[in-house]
């Protein structure tokens, strides 16, 4: 079995530590979103990287979904003290990692290898790699402007209404080597689109110049993971975003997005009413509880879509 999984945040990650229970780690590669990666007071941050890192080595924080268990804030109140911008929290823990990464990109190290080092050291056994090496940026079109990612997604809350979403420097980026070689082996098992955010987790690693292409030629079948259920979004703004771009909330708009390269599709069984409409698209489609809150749910969900995607024929 290899498997291959592209993912966000905190849904991507809850799928992500199911597939790391039950897939041999050197069969697993977890491709991380880093459209949301930004310097921060001269720190370079990988939101989407840390947190399958943080989940992956257990020392996550079960309640957030994102940053380290036990986490102390004193950096915060220092920040506060000297009037200093407070909206993007970073934990005394969490400090740890972005001072490393930051430190090693300065010294020359790809983020690749950066992130390899760091998962090495959180123990954690699973490939975890980044969507390129290359800086993509998250940028969002809104009735305010342009805004960076973080600065809509943290400090205003999303709260902007959306007008249009880019990947700047996105043309210019070259997909992640270890990505597309593992894409691109004959015995891939599987490829699996985790329940992220589409426009603001898969959609920035779609950008990327020959993923898409990479995906719809592979050997093994393509299976996303619905991330809306019974029309209102698992995790964010996902459901926010989609109406504000004037698009139906419906997991078929999801199947849209990436029907091109898309052989299965797993909803949740409260949608199973689109199963012929997404058939009709040419997509097998399988329904299933879905809604990941335990452990054993994550796991459960995990082993869902990979005996969904044996089922399909390879290509």
């Amino acid at each position: 079995m290899n498997v291959v999984a592209l993912s966000g945040g905190i849904g991507g990650a809850k799928l992500a530590a199911g597939l790391a229970r039950i897939v041999p780690a050197d069969q697993l590669m977890l491709v991380a979103n880093t459209g949301d990666d930004f310097v921060h007071l001269g720190l370079h941050v990988s939101p989407d990287i840390d947190t399958l890192l943080y989940t992956l080595s257990g020392k996550g924080d079960p309640v957030r979904g994102w940053g380290r268990a036990g986490e102390t804030w004193s950096f915060m109140a220092a920040l506060r003290e000297l009037n200093a911008e407070d909206w993007f929290l970073l934990g005394d823990k969490d400090l740890a990692i972005h001072v490393l990464r930051t430190q090693a990109l300065r010294d020359g190290a790809s983020l690749s290898e950066v992130t390899e080092t760091l998962a090495s050291r959180l123990g954690v056994t699973v490939r975890v790699c980044p969507m390129s090496d290359d800086p993509v940026r998250t940028t969002i079109r809104s009735e305010q402007g342009l805004l960076p990612f973080q600065e809509y997604f943290v400090r205003l809350r999303c709260k902007p209404r959306v007008q249009g979403i880019q990947f700047d420097h996105c043309t210019r980026a070259t997909p992640s080597a270890a990505m597309m070689q593992a894409l691109g082996n004959p015995d891939l098992s599987a490829v699996i689109l985790c329940p992220s955010n589409p426009y603001l987790s898969i959609n920035p690693i779609l950008s990327i110049p020959g993923v898409r292409r990479a995906l719809k030629a592979c050997a093994a079948p393509v299976v996303a993971v619905s991330p809306i259920v019974g029309g209102q979004s698992l995790k964010g703004p996902t459901a926010k975003i989609m109406s504000e771009l004037g698009q139906e909330v419906s997991a078929r708009t999801v199947a849209e997005g990436y029907a091109d390269f898309l052989d299965g599709f797993l909803i949740d069984r409260a949608d199973r009413a689109l199963i012929p409409e997404l058939e009709a698209m040419g997509v097998s489609v399988n329904a299933a509880d879905i809604v990941m809150q335990s452990e054993e749910q994550k796991i459960e969900v995990a082993r869902k879509v990979l005996a969904f995607a044996d089922r399909l024929d390879r290509r």
